[in-house]
């Protein structure tokens, strides 16, 4: 496959080729993820040892060292915001409303989005890095002539596991925020109970519920593969064209996500 630069450059840099580079640099993201898809789902990818044990590193240093610091910034979070909406809400007699604002707010839409971004600026935006290093150090090129697919060996572990570790995020720290925005409100007594159970099966119906699904799976693809297609696709040689290309990234990151918060808003409340 032609590479996203060699293309860029044959077309030249005028502004009349520009919405042509444009193009075909989201059409290299978007066959590159379908690429990395084909080869999570396919078993063959998991046979070789080395692979596996990649694959169970990687998925454990991009999810351990962040679990307990992101889950104690959701609790923070849970904390003040439900403290904040709750007193506000019983100043305008709208005490009854407080508690489902703060799970629509929280758990169904900032906690997701704050994951992924977290996980991305942790994880798989230096992990993009590395595989743009060791691209320019030729390390795709000698695993190739081993035999070796580095899209499998290098690419596909780092892939899965920022998946991983933005989805473990996002369950976990909604998990705790739904927790403590009850002892919040309730304290520990377990009278509010049939009522904050009630409110919660209203709030997560069956529809908001696959899109909250849907919403979180999507985000972790976007946040795990965007910047593994800009690392593994760099071809620049100049330290300012590699920053450009990491920034090039980066804004497709954001702007995917924020397509993909747009459309969870519009399936939710429209």
């Amino acid at each position: 496959m032609t590479s996203a630069p060699l293309r860029q450059h044959r077309l030249g840099a005028s502004p009349a080729s520009a919405p042509l580079r444009w193009l075909l640099s989201w059409w290299d993201v978007i066959f590159f993820g379908a690429v990395l898809m084909v080869l999570a789902l396919s078993p063959s990818s998991y046979r070789d040892p080395r692979t596996r044990a990649a694959l169970a590193r990687h998925a454990w240093t991009d999810t351990a060292p962040i679990l307990l610091g992101f889950s104690m910034l959701c609790a923070l979070l849970t904390v003040v915001l439900t403290r904040i909406v709750v007193v506000t809400a019983q100043s305008y007699g709208l005490s009854q409303y407080a508690l489902e604002m703060v799970i629509r707010v929280l758990v169904l839409e900032l906690i997701p989005l704050t994951a992924a971004l977290f996980v991305a600026l942790r994880c798989t935006i230096p992990n993009g890095a590395a595989l743009a290093e060791m691209r320019r150090s030729g390390r795709f090129q000698a695993l190739r002539r081993a035999g070796v697919d580095p899209l499998v060996r290098e690419v596909l572990p780092r892939m899965l596991a920022g998946a991983f570790s933005t989805i473990t995020l996002a369950a976990l720290s909604c998990f705790v925020a739904a927790v403590l925005a009850y002892l919040a409100v309730y304290q520990l007594t377990p009278a509010g109970l049939p009522a904050y159970t009630r409110m919660f099966g209203h709030v997560f119906n069956p529809s908001v519920s696959m899109i909250f699904a849907i919403k979180t799976a999507f985000f972790a693809l976007a946040v795990s593969t965007i910047p593994m297609a800009s690392g593994a696709h760099e071809d620049t040689a100049t330290p300012s064209s590699r920053e450009s290309a990491a920034l090039q990234g980066l804004v497709r990151m954001f702007a995917v996500l924020l397509l993909l918060e747009s459309v969870s808003l519009v399936g939710n409340y429209y």
